[in-house]
């Protein structure tokens, strides 16, 4: 029996509200329709269907609107017991695995979120060291863009996350792990890679190969409005590694980007070189992220004391000079 709010308790009798139909619900409004929950739990729809119905008896409300061609639609009910559901099955399930580990050893699920071009350089790291400290632990990672990391923190689909803090973290709590500032790329056959440092107004006439990915192309494109300049965008692309391709095998494009892999030669082993920008752009902290007001798991929690210390040691790769 759920421990609910004392003014519901005389609508409810004993065994009515249950975490089978609290874990339906909530299926129900993830996926958007019945159909969708029943194939991810394994139910048929009509069992999901009915389990939801014996919840909103049970609690005396209306918690969402099912229309066969619509699928489900959340009451303003069922937006506030949909929060409230989340935290009581997170907690029945916090309290099994600290039952598998006997309260000395973390046993679980734990998501790591890493946007695309950090993680080749910190995941490896991160996951071979929590992977030998905590073994019962099921540790597994989403690799994306930072608008993608951010609404999967705050639906929960993952855990924490490492990212580039570039604004618009309202709805998260972040640690950093260290800042690094923009540069400029370009294949040997362009005459600014015989300079040491390249201004702006070098670049903006010349064709820019912009990598086209929340939140580096905002980045990227700020550097030059705070100059009042307009860069002459040649390509786009929503992959690192064909960027610098691109780059590496042109006589005048270029590229800025922040992430600096320590191979300086491009898939078809052609050389890229890089070049300071000035004035310096500003610098990005990269964080360590997860949704404010919502407590962390003992394995999150272990997993974000790792990370702190793998950057305090300064033993991990940072892809900054």
């Amino acid at each position: 029996m759920v421990n609910v709010d004392p003014t519901l308790e005389g609508q409810l009798t004993r065994g009515e509200l249950t975490f089978r139909q609290l874990a339906h619900f909530v299926a129900a409004a993830d996926a958007g329709t019945i159909s969708g929950a029943a194939k991810t739990l394994r139910f048929s729809p009509s069992a999901i269907s009915a389990s939801i119905t014996e919840l909103e008896r049970a609690l005396g409300a209306e918690l969402c609107v099912r229309r066969r061609a619509q699928g489900v639609t959340l009451t303003s009910t069922g937006t506030l017991v949909l929060e409230k559901a989340r935290r009581l099955l997170n907690d029945v399930a916090e309290l099994n695995y600290a039952v598998q580990g006997g309260g000395s050893e973390l046993v679980g699920p734990v998501v790591l979120g890493c946007f695309a071009t950090l993680a080749p350089a910190v995941l490896p790291r991160i996951l071979e060291e929590y992977e030998t400290l905590h073994p019962q632990v099921s540790i597994d990672f989403v690799v994306g863009a930072q608008d993608e990391l951010t609404a999967a923190l705050r639906s929960g689909a993952i855990d924490v996350a490492i990212m580039y803090d570039m604004g618009g973290f309202e709805a998260l709590e972040t640690f950093e792990l260290y800042a690094a500032r923009g540069y400029a790329l370009f294949g040997a056959g362009n005459p600014l890679a015989n300079k040491k440092v390249v201004a702006l107004e070098e670049l903006a006439d010349l064709p820019f190969v912009l990598f086209d990915q929340t939140p580096s192309t905002r980045y990227a494109m700020s550097i030059f409005e705070a100059r009042g300049l307009t860069p002459r965008v040649r390509h786009l692309t929503h992959a690192f590694e064909l960027t610098r391709s691109i780059v590496a095998r042109s006589d005048s494009a270029y590229a800025v980007l922040v992430q600096r892999p320590a191979n300086k030669l491009s898939y078809e082993g052609l050389p890229i070189l890089e070049r300071e920008i000035v004035p310096p752009p500003p610098s990005v902290s990269v964080v360590f992220a997860w949704a404010r007001g919502v407590a962390l798991s003992s394995r999150a929690r272990a997993l974000a004391d790792l990370v702190r210390r793998q950057y305090a040691r300064g033993d991990a790769y940072t892809g900054t000079d």
